[in-house]
């Protein structure tokens, strides 16, 4: 398959609201791998500062599962999360893998990086005389790897980590790397996000990214640009209070400054996502997220004015309104 038709694959399921991507897309690897006698796609994966709810979220990859994207896909070397191996044993494989596989492994990244007081605030591996903090792992791997992925807002740009106040000084993949970072954001990931990003770096490299290092087949247009309740929006007809069936721009939702394909791509089982629950999109893959999103439930145009009031309190500018 061509890279032109895999686009248009990516974006049919999607607009379509057609079954999972994941599905569509191991028959195509399966076939490229045939016919071009190659392996699957080298990866490395280490969690660090987040919640682990990107690899969860993976884990709910549907119809197929999670197994038969790693047997068709992945070629997973080191993950914290995933392998048995533990201790002495597990460092020795990421040692391993990150020389047998020097510029050949995709580096993928889950969590923000604390990179105050040298990074203590993380550590991924322990031993009786040896200490791998995430900070010393990513700057270590990072210039080893063939691509970065950053999965989930927290890797690609902080994330809840880095909110206010941010006491580790917790910061995005990209802001300790020089070097090019995808960034597959989200919190947590949609797993057809992480899945179709995969597949385009083994079949075709680095997918088309856009001003902030999201692939374009899944960050192009903005939640709202495709919202089942965007004729509401046109007309001037707001939701009152949340559980409404009107636009719920008037609740606070983030739909039409956040890049995502959320109302057609759906999320776990592909059978709903935030709107169609009656809840506004929160904005969970902006660069900002999640302080540009707060407070949660007010209207776009009322959040920085109750931002800015709150900075003049805690900076003892004045009372509150």
């Amino acid at each position: 398959m061509k890279r032109e038709a895999f686009t248009k694959l990516c974006h049919h399921v999607s607009l379509q609201g057609d079954t999972g991507l994941s599905k569509k897309i191991l028959p195509v690897v399966q076939a490229y791998r045939t016919k071009q006698q190659c392996k699957k796609l080298p990866v490395i994966w280490i969690e660090t500062n987040c919640s682990g709810d990107n690899n969860i979220a993976f884990m709910n990859t549907a119809d197929p599962y999670v197994g038969e994207v790693f047997k068709a896909i992945i070629d997973l070397l080191y993950s914290n999360t995933f392998m048995a191996a533990q201790g002495k044993d597990a460092l020795k494989l990421l040692n391993e893998a990150a020389k047998r596989y020097k510029h050949q492994f995709t580096l993928v990244v889950e969590g923000a990086i604390p990179i105050k007081d040298n990074g203590i605030y993380n550590v991924i591996a322990r031993t009786e005389n040896y200490r791998l903090t995430a900070l010393e792992a990513v700057k270590w791997l990072g210039p080893l790897a063939k691509y970065v992925v950053a999965l989930g807002t927290c890797g690609s740009f902080g994330g809840a980590t880095a909110g206010r106040p941010n006491i580790t000084g917790s910061v995005g993949v990209r802001d300790v790397l020089e070097r090019e970072v995808i960034n597959v954001s989200g919190c947590p990931v949609n797993p057809d996000w992480f899945v179709g990003t995969l597949s385009h770096l083994l079949m075709y490299g680095k997918p088309e990214l856009d001003d902030l290092g999201r692939p374009v087949l899944f960050y192009g247009y903005t939640v709202h640009k495709h919202c089942q309740r965007r004729s509401y929006f046109d007309n001037g007809d707001f939701a009152k209070k949340l559980g409404d069936s009107e636009c719920m721009f008037s609740q606070g939702c983030m739909g039409p400054r956040t890049g995502a394909d959320c109302p057609y791509r759906q999320w776990i089982n592909h059978v709903s996502w935030p709107v169609k629950v009656n809840t506004p999109c929160i904005g969970c893959t902006n660069e900002d997220f999640p302080d540009g999103s707060s407070p949660f439930f007010v209207p776009l145009p009322e959040k920085a004015k109750k931002r800015e009031t709150k900075k003049r309190m805690n900076n003892g500018e004045g009372d509150e309104a």
